[in-house]
């Protein structure tokens, strides 16, 4: 069976505390944007290319799109390719609900000596999957003090003598480079890394890809021949950020004061994803699967299904106050 990173293996289940129905006159599916909206409230998987930093590829994507702001999800080398999303307009703040998300990898690593192979996988397995301790590397932008880590998975894929092909899955924050550095370490022989992809980040995977070039054409085919086809195909909903968080679905009437900042209520809640715990971060989502806003759980999912007491406590507000002119509010 393939390997997945943790959040991927989630089957959440939906329980109903009270049903509803959600007024067509407010808002809209996330699918039913219009191209103008999406330009600054979506988000862009990019396939980045060596040479360019994570912060250049992010403004180039913003030049490419005339817009006024963006942000990627997570640093990547100069040298390092691969799965980048970069979040746009008014909707850059989804990317701290990445930043935290797992990540995986794919590269090569050389081996400065020939190691039989039983004792690289032995190795990998008793010393670098699970939690580990790593020393962020002098050139990096947090203090260098020891921190746990977790390796979902590191996986050989292929040797040719020194040269090592692998996949490694791990939490955010692991330093892949001194990753491999340490097993060089702990074999005895020393290695680096030769290459590095990015093939995963959070809910995002190579699937969804999009170049710089297809990026350029696609917005060029809608400004230049009034053809949006290309650019809603690359551009993807901001809700697509947050698929790896659990979800609680609250009522119409409850939008707007949550819009504005309020602390989700039980009784504003319609229904809610299982398994819930007190301090997980979680996406408050409108009856039409537009996201609210995320907040921290301040009870458990079975909590939420009771009378009262806040469910939410709300950190971040994406929609629109206003969005929903309801004048019952909860």
């Amino acid at each position: 069976m393939e390997n997945l990173l943790p959040f991927e293996k989630i089957e959440r289940k939906i329980l109903v505390r009270k049903d509803a129905e959600t007024n067509e006159k407010y808002g809209c599916t996330p699918g039913e944007r219009k191209t103008e909206e999406i330009i600054n409230y979506g988000i862009v998987n990019i396939d980045k290319p060596k040479g360019p930093t994570s912060h250049q590829i992010a403004d180039y994507v913003q030049k490419i799109l005339h817009i006024n702001k963006s942000g990627h999800s997570g640093t990547l080398d100069p040298n390092v390719v691969g799965l980048l999303p970069v979040a746009l307009g008014r909707g850059t703040r989804i990317v701290q609900a990445l930043l935290s998300a797992g990540k995986e990898y794919v590269g090569i690593m050389h081996l400065h000596k020939n190691v039989d192979e039983d004792k690289l996988r032995e190795t990998i397995k008793e010393n670098f999957i699970g939690k580990i301790m790593q020393m962020p590397p002098l050139k990096s932008s947090v203090k260098r003090q020891l921190r746990q880590r977790t390796v979902y998975y590191f996986d050989i894929l292929e040797i040719d003598d020194q040269d090592i092909l692998f996949k490694v899955g791990t939490e955010a924050g692991t330093y892949i480079r001194k990753l491999i550095h340490d097993l060089g370490q702990k074999l005895n022989c020393g290695a680096h890394m030769a290459e590095l992809r990015r093939t995963k980040a959070g809910p995002f995977d190579e699937s969804t890809l999009c170049t710089m070039q297809a990026l350029t054409d696609a917005f060029y085919f809608w400004k230049g021949e009034n053809n949006e086809k290309f650019l809603r195909k690359v551009i993807q909903p901001i809700e697509n950020g947050i698929n790896h968080l659990p979800k609680v679905w609250i009522f119409d009437s409850t939008v707007d004061s949550l819009s504005h900042g309020i602390d989700l209520k039980v009784p504003g809640t319609s229904k809610l994803n299982d398994n819930i715990a007190k301090d997980d971060i979680v996406a408050i989502m409108t009856l039409k699967d537009e996201l609210v806003a995320l907040g921290k759980a301040q009870i458990t999912s079975k909590e939420m299904l009771g009378e009262k007491g806040i469910a939410v406590k709300t950190e971040k507000v994406f929609m629109v106050p206003g969005t929903y002119k309801t004048t019952k509010a909860l």
